[in-house]
């Protein structure tokens, strides 16, 4: 089974991947000391050090907080160098918002900065469970040489369902629910600036992806509870920073609209074999779309079977 599932990440990694990759990060102000960091949004390669996705950062007079690790020691190092462009100050704590690649596997750097890392009890399970497998397709897609000195860290703070950090007069509340595309997904509230960190759960001008830990029901649940927050601004896993409706838009709506439609699909005795047909054109402009539509139906068939 294991086997199965690197074969069957390799796959979706070369379907998923018909943009050009960038080569940097890019800063972006999105309220008074809150930054997204913005990677690229086709596939990992070895330019981008499996920074392919966005990443948030909290500057505070004691220190700065960043929202996900980088994905490889390499990713970590480039993430220090686009963190130096807006502030000297360190990074203290690292949180870590699920278990996919690019939220965690740059951890082992920032330990040796001195920064605490913090992610969700289910985060933690899940990425040791699948540590193996993502530093197998890494080895693949990066090469060894980016990968080198890449090894699982796990977080040094665990939370269950909630968790408050306080850094240099700022506070950042974390909460996990069900999981999302991940079962670790958590969230992070800025409430001064009113911004909203959402890792994974908030996909961005590319298609999300639903695969064999993803929980389509829970990340439904998990979007309405921090679009109950009432966000400014929301900083995504993938893309710009954006607001709650644009957040809506490119994943709530595709979420509600594939579960809508597969329920119906079930319900008329649908085959998962033809699940694949269902009309997702609506969302053909996110990128990816090509590459993810057909087997994103045909996870969330898997998973609403047996709902």
């Amino acid at each position: 089974m294991k086997h199965i599932r690197i074969a069957l990440w390799l796959l979706i990694a070369t379907l998923a991947s018909p943009l050009q990759a960038e080569t940097s990060l890019t800063v972006h102000k999105v309220a008074d000391n809150a930054f997204a960091i913005v990677g690229d949004l086709g596939q990992r390669n070895p330019q981008n050090m499996a920074n392919n996705a966005s990443f948030g950062l909290v500057v505070t007079n004691a220190g700065a907080v960043l929202i996900d690790a980088g994905g490889s020691r390499a990713g970590a190092v480039a993430l220090h160098k686009a963190i130096s462009t807006v502030t000297d100050q360190p990074v203290t704590h690292v949180i870590n918002s699920g278990g996919q690649d690019h939220r965690w596997l740059g951890n082992g750097y920032w330990k040796e900065q001195g920064a605490v890392v913090i992610a969700s009890a289910a985060a933690v399970e899940d990425q040791q469970e699948r540590a193996s497998m993502q530093l197998t397709v890494l080895s693949n897609l990066l090469g060894n040489d980016v990968l080198a000195g890449t090894e699982p860290v796990y977080a040094d703070v665990t939370f269950e369902e909630s968790y408050e950090l306080a850094v240099g007069g700022t506070v950042l509340q974390l909460t996990h629910l069900d999981g999302a595309h991940t079962p670790g997904d958590a969230f992070v509230w800025n409430a001064d600036s009113k911004t909203m960190f959402t890792g994974d759960i908030v996909y961005m001008e590319r298609i999300l992806g639903v695969n064999d830990v993803s929980n389509t029901l829970a990340w439904v649940e998990t979007f309405e509870a921090f679009a109950a927050f009432n966000p400014d601004h929301v900083v995504p896993g993938h893309g710009h920073a954006t607001d709650l409706a644009g957040a809506t838009k490119d994943t709530y709506d595709y979420l509600t609209n594939l579960r809508t439609q597969m329920a119906t699909f079930i319900e008329d005795g649908g085959e998962i074999t033809d699940s694949i047909h269902l009309d997702q054109s609506a969302f053909s402009y996110l990128a990816n779309f090509e590459g993810l539509a057909k087997r994103n139906a045909q996870a969330t068939f898997g998973q609403m079977e047996w709902e």
